[in-house]
């Protein structure tokens, strides 16, 4: 029968260690022979001593002896003298008899010689000039015995010799390098199943002194998985830790593929109520005969849970659990879910009102529905600087130098109440404003806003002098927390005094006061990857906003709005960006319209190469004067390296005085773009010039801001 070797492997994979030491050596007592010719019952002192006379007269002669010398009756030699007669004399040689076994054989018998064996100089500085610096040992590396493993080249990023280059200061450097790498080798097989690999690290010297490196290594067979078992109590539904764990017989035992089967044990128990799971120590037994190994993983499921209540603690809260009960997306009673708990977490963090946050599951033992156990959450936070300051600013031809200051306090109304107070300040706009907002504002996602605003734009258009209120109920994104569908409705009323045109034809213009009510939907759908830098996917938004205008008399209209942009990745660092615009104005002419309601195009978030509204119907001075629809188009490639970017696009776009665009008169630009990308979305500065410019038209347009154009 032949014998079976095996041995355990237990927590970490490839940290196998098989440890053997031979018995110890009993300890043997020599016993000296007994002298036959004694009988067994004697002893020494019953035999005569015999004197020195009898003694020689006894002894046999020799044939050819001489006489006793004078010499022989001198004192013996000391021991130490003896030997150094018997030691040859310097400058002799001293022939050993002929090996009586074959060469070949004792060739093999030899001991392998010792990585240290080899000599090298040992590279150290002279001691009357210990500050002069002594050329490096030069060395060659070769690696040998990989073969089909495909590890190889993980090898050589991490060996310690290759990392050297080739070169030491000494050469205790590099053996201790090539020492590392033989453990670096046994490492490595042994993470991909090879638990029978050896690597052996040589030092060789090359006839000119230079050093060669040999690492060899034999993989021997891999192993794989036979029998496994998940020892689990009965779950629901049943075998749920052994379903989830993805690891079949066959597989190879792979250390990163355990253990990562292991984590999804881990991650789907408390996805489907088992908050409290554990997993235990994995146990391989490995049978070299086969080859394979049988894997054993225990796990303590513990009990089934529901949710049931929040608790929180914290020196310095931001808002009770009560508010938390509001932003939670489960029901009491439901089954415990860890991904429920992990998306209260992040819309906790998304609030921006604390420096630190944890959610943690909190076993009551109390019994709930359906034989499960009464699961709490407890929130652990501490509250975050409530005040805010920020700014942005950019520049667009046209548009002028534009800058915006903001003050935020963002739970000066607790819970989520936040007070934001805004400065804009430009060469052609100018304006304050203030704003009330309440987030999480009775449901999640739902954030209710109230503002007033006075503002003064000078632009080519128009002139306007406005004051206004507005208030909304919106769910929009954030960058922590993007989310598929928006949508914003509310109310806005303005006050306006404008300067317009009224007779394109001489350019005569006139101020008119204007009552402004309105009524606008949004409603958008992201599938984008990125709030601010998408590289892939689409976006929707449709804006609809009935509206009236009074100055003399009522003109009712409707103003919308679509937009579509799309990202397309050709390779991870080079994508397709599109975008198209359509906007219609209906129930109402131009004339009845104020200029600032009008549709206009041209500029950085629109046709690029064009000024600032610059786009459209003119005057006989050459200044826009907007009209009823539009359509814009837009193609742009990004390309990418490090934190830098460059873009290319073409835009197209036109203005019309029909309330349905035309598609006619398009007119393009073309340019070219960099970006910064920081933590907080690229920095943008794009220049374009206009293809068949006209007169009064830019010759080229310059826009800087942050984040993409689209």
């Amino acid at each position: 029968m032949s014998r079976r070797q095996a041995h355990h492997v237990r927590h970490m994979l490839g940290l196998i260690l098989a440890a053997t030491s031979p018995l110890p050596l009993m300890a043997q007592t020599a016993t000296p022979p007994s002298n036959p010719a004694l009988p067994s019952d004697a002893s020494a002192s019953e035999e005569p001593i015999v004197p020195d006379d009898q003694f020689e007269a006894r002894l046999p002669k020799v044939e050819g002896a001489t006489p006793q010398s004078s010499a022989a009756s001198a004192p013996l030699p000391s021991i130490d003298s003896w030997i150094d007669q018997q030691m040859p004399q310097t400058g002799t040689t001293t022939e050993l008899p002929p090996a009586t076994e074959p060469a070949q054989e004792r060739e093999l018998a030899q001991p392998l010689p010792a990585l240290d064996s080899v000599t090298v100089p040992a590279n150290v500085a002279d001691d009357d000039t210990p500050e002069t610096k002594q050329p490096d040992i030069r060395y060659a590396t070769s690696i040998d015995g990989f073969g089909k493993t495909e590890l190889e080249d993980e090898f050589r990023a991490e060996s310690a010799l290759i990392k050297g280059k080739g070169k030491a200061e000494t050469a205790a450097m590099v053996q201790a390098r090539a020492n590392e790498d033989e453990k670096l080798a046994v490492r490595l097989f042994y993470s991909q199943g090879y638990y029978d690999a050896t690597a052996l690290a040589s030092l060789d010297q090359n006839g000119d002194g230079t050093l060669k490196a040999v690492v060899s290594v034999t993989p021997g067979k891999r192993y794989t998985l036979a029998q496994i078992i998940v020892n689990a109590g009965p779950t629901v539904p049943p075998d749920l830790a052994r379903n989830s764990l993805p690891l079949k017989t066959g597989d190879p035992i792979v250390a990163t593929l355990v253990e990562g089967a292991e984590a999804n044990v881990a991650l789907r128990l408390p996805e489907q109520g088992y908050a409290f799971a554990k997993i235990g120590d994995r146990d391989i037994l490995l049978d070299a005969k086969t080859v394979t190994g049988d894997y054993t993983l225990p796990v303590d499921t513990g009990p089934r849970g529901t949710f049931r209540k929040i608790t929180t603690s914290g020196d310095n809260q931001a808002f009770g659990a009560d508010h938390m009960e509001v932003i939670r997306r489960y029901k009491p009673g439901q089954v415990y879910d860890s991904r429920k708990v992990d998306d209260l977490r992040k819309a906790l963090v998304a609030t921006g009102l604390f420096s630190s946050v944890s959610v943690d599951p909190v076993k009551t033992g109390e019994p709930g529905p359906d034989g499960t156990e009464y699961v709490d959450l407890h929130v652990d936070q501490e509250a975050g600087p409530p005040r805010t300051l920020a700014g942005e600013a950019g520049y667009g031809t046209g548009q002028g130098f534009r800058a915006e200051a903001t003050w935020t306090h963002r739970n000066l109304f607790p819970p989520e109440g936040a007070l934001i107070g805004s400065v804009i300040a430009g060469t052609q706009e100018q304006g304050v404003s203030g704003t009330f907002r309440r987030s999480n504002a009775g449901r999640r996602d739902k954030t209710f806003q109230a503002g007033a605003s006075i503002n003064h734009q000078n632009y080519a258009a128009y002139e306007a002098f406005t004051a206004g209120l507005n208030m909304s109920w919106a769910r929009q994104s954030t960058p922590i927390f993007q989310k598929r569908w928006t949508y914003t409705y509310g109310a806005e009323i303005l006050l306006s005094n404008e300067q317009t045109t009224v007779d394109a034809a001489t350019g005569a213009q006139d101020r008119r006061t204007y009552f402004i009510g309105a009524l606008p939907v949004q409603v958008g759908y992201d599938r984008s990857n990125d709030l601010l830098n998408p590289t892939k996917g689409f976006r929707a938004n449709l804006r609809v906003s009935p509206e009236a205008s009074l100055q003399g008399n009522v003109s009712p209209y409707v103003r919308s709005t679509f937009d579509l942009t799309g990202y397309f990745p050709i390779s991870d660092a080079l994508v397709i960006a599109g975008r198209t615009r359509l906007g219609t104005i209906s129930g109402t002419s131009r004339d009845n319209l104020p200029p600032s309601r009008r549709i206009y195009a041209g500029g950085g978030g629109s046709v690029r190469g064009y000024g600032y509204q610059e786009l459209g119907p003119k005057d006989v001075n050459a200044d826009p004067i907007g009209g009823r629809s539009v359509n814009e188009f837009a193609v742009e490639t990004r390309y990418r390296f490090g934190d830098y970017g460059v873009v290319a696009f073409v835009d197209a776009g036109q203005v019309y005085n029909s309330s349905i665009p035309q598609f006619s008169d398009m007119r393009y630009g073309v340019g070219l773009g960099g970006r910064f990308y920081t933590n907080f979305g690229p920095f943008r500065a794009d220049i374009a010039m206009p293809i068949n410019r006209q007169p009064g038209e830019s010759k080229f347009a310059l826009y800087i801001g942050i984040g993409q154009a689209f």
